[in-house]
């Protein structure tokens, strides 16, 4: 990769990270034509995976889709870099499965190098950002960088990650990092407060790394791989399994080990004082949430064909390195494991995301827009999202063109970023496929029908692309109007019904007047699956909204209130809404549980009437 040694002194964009965020955001912005510079630390670490070694899941998988549709990296390095690729919760319905691939996460930074790399009107600096340069009306100039070098520019995209005044904790050790190798980024944190932004603190973690060859996975559950016939990007693709991964289990030796050492743990001892992850909580904090349990799982992931180490998902922590190794060593298969790195979380500064627009851009600066997990998200999908809108944006705005917000009923991207503009964020926010009020016309498969008509007309996707898109949105369609004018609906009604989805794909495919690719397959499927529900749906959401203003009366109860999660019991004991509209702004509310409020509040007032 080319690392510009004399910089020039003005950019059209400037991109302050190169992590998932910024890859996508400096991709974005330079694809559009506007001279970008990405601003990293260390140019060897763009693309760089931190933490798990997997890209999706559900929820996660639809933002993923999403930007390919959009035109974004993360997609084409993801069919570049996977080991083994999995269709998680397939016993559900196709709009809220979700595609999980394993990936390499060496050859997956290589891979986003060299992408941005070919990528004409970007240029990438290696340096260290201390302040960013506002004009007296409050609108981004340009960056001030830790060498003293001022660099001008229209729009700057702040993609810090963990890095703002982050502060890594093992046992008793505590110590300045972005992460366990790099510095913290203090002075920038600063300039931003000076500049009004409201910040708060986040923790997440990481667990140990094993070596590969002091793990016994003969003693493992393996976990296997279904075939797929298509990944991330338009074309199809025969997905094949590189490498396995497997599955282990904690056990009361290993919980007993780590609840008697608990109050070494900087969550315990109170030395963290940002808000963890609810959904990927460290093991100590699992053990103590959710004490019932006699074990956990542990997936055994690869982080690499050529790596000698292993991710053990699962058993995040922040625990004595002493404790590490032997809560480590109890569990089955790691009775010889040693440690390559040991385990830590991390605290960082994050921005409350309600300053923002849709766009991404900071409501009191413009031109300065935030993307990523600085925007109080967590995941590699969540923060690529966000940066490819972000790019979108700022290159937008230079070019004095009207911008581009996603709105909830076009994308899952779209929804989380109202979520945050709309709600902000009182713990780092993750992606389901329960957020979304549109989920059945939300799917993975129809995601390039959606979308890649805005992002050709953005300059994003080739010609060639959406033509080949527009064709296959055609046979899909003319699949449909050939299905119905023959009736098939109600047989293949009656088959799925009987649980048989295969011999409804295999009749379509008879049947079908067009060959189809497997993704459209899937496509014809789930609308000839689902139209007797959208309009359900569609009413639900309706209902909802008709609703907003009816009171919640001030004696409700919520503990016990069957079908609410204990997470927003807390939440609405702690904030007490007044009316569904403010309950319907409490983070994790989904249309299905604002459906299950109306009722129970309804239910609560016609039972004091009588």
């Amino acid at each position: 990769m080319h690392v510009l040694e004399k910089t020039p002194l003005f950019f059209d964009t400037i991109v302050i990270g190169g992590g998932h965020a910024g890859v996508e955001a400096a991709a974005a912005a330079a694809r559009m034509g506007v001279s970008t510079a990405l601003i990293t630390l260390r140019a060897d670490r763009i693309g760089f995976m931190p933490c798990n070694p997997s890209i999706g899941g559900i929820g996660k998988g639809h933002i993923v889709f999403e930007i390919s549709a959009l035109g974004g990296l993360m997609p084409k390095l993801c069919t570049q870099s996977y080991l083994q690729a999995k269709m998680l919760n397939t016993s559900k319905g196709p709009a809220v499965q979700g595609l999980r691939l394993q990936i390499d996460k060496h050859l997956y930074a290589q891979c986003a190098q060299k992408a941005l790399a070919s990528i004409p009107h970007l240029s990438i600096i290696e340096a260290m950002v201390d302040e960013l340069l506002c004009s007296e009306q409050k609108r981004i100039e340009g960056v001030r960088l830790a060498d003293g070098r001022i660099l001008h520019c229209s729009t700057v995209i702040v993609t810090g990650g963990t890095f703002l005044n982050g502060i890594v904790h093992i046992g008793e050790e505590s110590y300045p990092a972005g992460r366990s190798d790099e510095p913290s980024i203090i002075n920038l944190a600063a300039s931003m407060k000076q500049l009004g932004i409201r910040m708060g603190r986040m923790k997440t973690g990481t667990p140990a790394r094993l070596l590969r060859s002091s793990v016994d996975v003969s003693c493992m559950e393996r976990d296997i791989a279904e075939p797929l016939d298509y990944l991330y990007e338009f074309h199809p693709h025969h997905a094949v399994t590189k490498e396995e991964c497997f599955i282990t289990h904690t056990n009361a030796e290993t919980h007993r080990i780590i609840l008697e050492s608990a109050q070494r743990s900087p969550i315990f001892s109170k030395r963290i004082t940002g808000t963890p992850t609810r959904y990927c909580p460290a093991i100590e904090d699992k053990l103590v949430r959710f004490s019932h349990k006699d074990a956990h799982h542990v997936f055994v992931e690869p982080e690499g064909l050529d790596s000698e180490e292993l991710y053990p998902n699962g058993i995040s922590n922040s625990l004595p390195k002493d404790i590490q190794e032997r809560f480590i060593q109890s569990i089955k298969g790691f009775e010889k494991a040693v440690i390559t790195r040991y385990a830590y979380g991390i605290e960082y500064d994050f921005v409350h995301p309600e300053q923002l627009s849709h766009t991404l851009e900071l409501k009191t600066c413009p031109g300065l827009f935030f993307a990523g997990q600085i925007n109080g998200t967590t995941g590699y999908e969540e923060a690529a999202g966000q940066g490819l809108i972000a790019g979108i944006n700022a290159a937008l705005a230079v070019k004095k063109e009207p911008p581009y917000s996603m709105s909830r009923n076009e994308g899952y991207i779209g929804i989380m970023i109202d979520d945050l503009v709309s709600m902000g964020v009182d713990e780092p926010y993750r992606m389901f496929t329960s957020r979304a009020e549109r989920r059945l016309i939300l799917r993975q498969d129809n995601v390039f029908a959606r979308l890649s008509g805005k992002a050709f007309a953005l300059g994003l996707i080739s010609n060639e692309l959406f033509t080949e898109i527009d064709a296959e949105i055609n046979k899909v369609q003319a699949t449909l109007d050939f299905m119905q004018a023959q009736d098939k609906y109600k047989t293949f009604a009656q088959l799925i019904s009987n649980n048989y989805p295969e011999r409804v794909k295999q009749e379509i495919k008879r049947l079908s007047p067009h060959a189809l690719s497997p993704r459209a397959l899937e496509t014809v499927y789930a609308e000839i699956l689902y139209a007797p529900y959208k309009k359900r749906e569609l009413k639900e959401v309706e209902k909802n909204e008709a609703y907003r203003a009816l009171s919640i009366p001030s004696d409700l109860v919520y503990q016990g209130m069957p079908g609410l999660s204990h997470e927003l019991k807390e939440k609405l004991i702690r904030l007490a809404p007044k009316t569904i509209a403010q309950a319907a702004l409490i983070q994790g509310m989904t249309p299905a549980t604002i459906s299950l409020l109306i009722f129970r509040v309804r239910e609560h007032t016609a039972q004091k009437r009588s």
